[in-house]
């Protein structure tokens, strides 16, 4: 049986699951929504979608800061991007030796994409 074959569903920590209920099933509260649009103000930099794309396709599912650094951006401007994507809890971090590693949040996407699975319902 391939790997392929078989599908791993993203472990969804309480914190991120419940930032973010599907829309269908009741309106949001201002926290809910305050913690919702910290995740999606993050990702709506371009800069920083396409550091968080760069650590969510790398293999192993992780990167190192040295691999992903590349973006047309200063070091300092990259450091920035990705606390910034840490604070908004879709990244985490692990320092080894002088280099820092990315990883996404376990959760983090599905529960943003789960917010809007159903919201059209059909209509």
């Amino acid at each position: 049986m391939s790997n392929l074959s078989r599908v791993e569903l993203p472990v969804v920590n309480e914190s991120v699951a419940a930032c973010c209920p599907p829309l269908d099933q009741r309106p949001l509260t201002a926290e809910e929504a305050e913690r919702t649009a910290k995740m999606f103000k993050a990702l709506g930099d371009p800069v920083r979608l396409r550091l968080f794309s760069l650590v969510a396709s790398h293999a192993g599912g992780e990167a190192c800061v040295c691999d992903i650094s590349d973006v047309g951006v200063s070091q300092p401007t990259v450091s920035h991007h990705l606390k910034k994507l840490k604070e908004a809890g879709l990244l985490s971090s692990e320092r080894r030796g002088t280099w820092v590693y990315y990883r996404v949040e376990p959760g983090a996407v599905a529960a943003l994409s789960g917010a809007f699975a159903n919201a059209a319902g059909g209509r």
